[in-house]
C-alpha cells in the first residue's frame, strides 16, 4: 500500500507538501498541488481519515439528526444533504430523534462525541436542551425544514435565528394559496388538518390557512381545524372527527403528506370521495400523488434544495465561525391536478415567492 514519503517521492515534493494538499493546511502552488494529486491517483494512495483530524482538528463528518426518515419529504432532504456532502469531500452520520425531545438531546451529545465537524438537524417541537446543548459547546449548527424560534398565527414570522444558520420552505404563502384555490371553486368550509403543536411548521401553516379564509373572505372557525400531530394515523381521527361535524367541511386541507393518508383512509371507511364528496389539497408533493385516484392537488416542498442549502450553510459556517447566522426560505410549488374538483388538464406548477 502507497505511503505519503511514496507519494511525495513521486510528485518531488516534502513530505510536509503533501500533507498541506491533503489537509488543507497551507496554500500550495497550482502546479505544485496538481503534481501531488496526480501521483495520488497514480500510486492509489488512501489518506488515513484519523491521522487527518489529528492534524486539522477536523474529521470531515456531518451529524445529520433527521425524524421519520421513512417519511418520502425527509428522505428526499437526506439525499439532497448527502449529495452535497460527497461532492464536498464529508461524510454523515445519521440520527433519528423521532421528535422527541429528551432522544433528540441525547442523539446530538452523541454525534457530538462522534467529532462531527458540524450538525444539520430538524428540530422537534421543544427543542430547548438541544439547543443550549449546542450553543454551550459552540457546535457550528444547521436547523432545517423547522426554524428554532416557531412563529404563532401571525403571517410575517419574525424568523431570528440566534446564533444558529436555518433553511425551511415558505409555508403561509402556499397554504394560503391552497384555501383561496378551494374558495374560488365555491367552497365555503374549508378544513385544515394541521401538523404537531410547537412545530414551526405547524404554526406557519395554520397562519396561512387563517391568512388564505381571510383573503377569500370566509370566516375562521376554530371547528374546522383539526390536528393530526404530523402522522397518518392521528390525522385519520381528526378527518373522522371533522366529517362527524353537524355542518361537516366541503373541502379539505391537509399539512403533510402523512397526514394526507391518514386523511383518506378516513374517506374510505366513510365511503366517501374525492372530490365528489370532498374536494382535497395536501401540503407535501410525492412520488406516487399523481397516481392516486383522483390525482392529488397538492404542493411540493424543493426538498432536496433544502438538504443541499444546509450542507452549504454549515460549510460557510465552519469556513467563517462569526458571521451573522441566516435564515433561507425557499419557494414551493403549486402543483394543479384533479383532487381539488378541477377537470384534468397537463400538470402545471406554479411558484411562490421567496420571503
Amino acid at each position: 500500500m502507497a505511503t505519503m514519503v511514496d507519494v511525495a517521492r513521486s510528485a518531488g515534493v516534502s513530505v510536509a507538501t503533501v500533507s498541506h494538499v491533503l489537509n488543507d493546511t497551507r496554500p500550495v502552488l497550482p502546479g505544485t498541488r496538481q503534481a501531488v494529486l496526480s501521483a495520488i491517483e497514480e500510486l492509489g494512495y488512501i489518506p488515513n481519515t484519523l491521522a487527518r483530524s489529528l492534524v486539522t482538528s477536523r474529521t470531515r463528518s456531518i451529524g445529520l439528526a433527521v425524524s421519520a426518515i421513512s417519511n418520502p419529504y425527509f428522505t428526499e432532504i437526506l439525499q439532497g444533504v448527502e449529495a452535497s456532502a460527497l461532492e464536498h469531500g464529508y461524510s454523515l452520520l445519521i440520527a433519528d430523534p423521532h421528535d422527541d425531545p429528551e432522544h433528540e438531546l441525547k442523539v446530538g451529545r452523541l454525534l457530538h462525541e462522534r467529532r462531527v465537524d458540524g450538525m444539520i438537524v430538524a428540530p422537534s417541537a421543544d427543542p430547548d436542551a438541544l439547543v443550549a446543548y449546542l450553543g454551550r459547546h459552540s457546535v457550528p449548527t444547521v436547523f432545517l425544514d423547522r426554524v428554532v424560534e416557531a412563529p404563532s398565527d401571525d403571517p410575517s414570522p419574525s424568523d431570528q435565528a440566534g446564533p444558529f444558520d436555518q433553511v425551511c420552505a415558505e409555508n403561509i404563502e402556499p397554504t394560503a394559496q391552497l384555501v383561496t384555490h378551494l374558495a374560488g371553486l365555491g367552497h365555503r368550509r374549508i378544513s385544515l388538518v394541521a401538523g404537531l403543536p410547537g412545530l414551526s411548521t405547524t404554526g406557519e401553516r395554520i397562519a396561512g390557512y387563517r391568512h388564505g379564509l381571510a383573503a377569500a373572505g370566509l370566516p375562521y372557525d376554530e371547528r374546522l381545524l383539526a390536528h393530526g400531530d404530523s402522522e397518518s394515523a392521528a390525522a385519520e381521527r381528526a378527518t373522522a372527527a371533522l366529517l362527524s361535524l353537524a355542518a361537516p367541511p366541503t373541502a379539505l386541507v391537509t399539512a403533510n403528506n402523512a397526514m394526507t393518508i391518514g386523511a383518506l383512509r378516513a374517506l374510505r371507511e366513510r365511503g366517501l370521495s374525492v372530490p365528489g364528496d370532498l374536494a382535497l389539497c395536501c401540503f407535501d408533493d410525492f412520488a406516487w400523488a399523481d397516481l392516486f385516484e383522483p390525482r392529488l392537488t397538492a404542493i411540493a416542498q424543493p426538498s432536496k434544495e433544502i438538504g443541499a442549502e444546509a450542507v452549504r450553510l454549515l460549510l460557510d459556517r465552519l469556513a467563517a465561525p462569526d458571521r451573522p447566522a441566516r435564515v433561507l426560505r425557499l419557494p414551493c410549488a403549486f402543483v394543479h391536478r384533479t383532487s381539488c374538483g378541477c377537470p384534468d388538464q397537463p400538470e402545471k406548477h406554479t411558484k411562490g415567492n421567496v420571503s
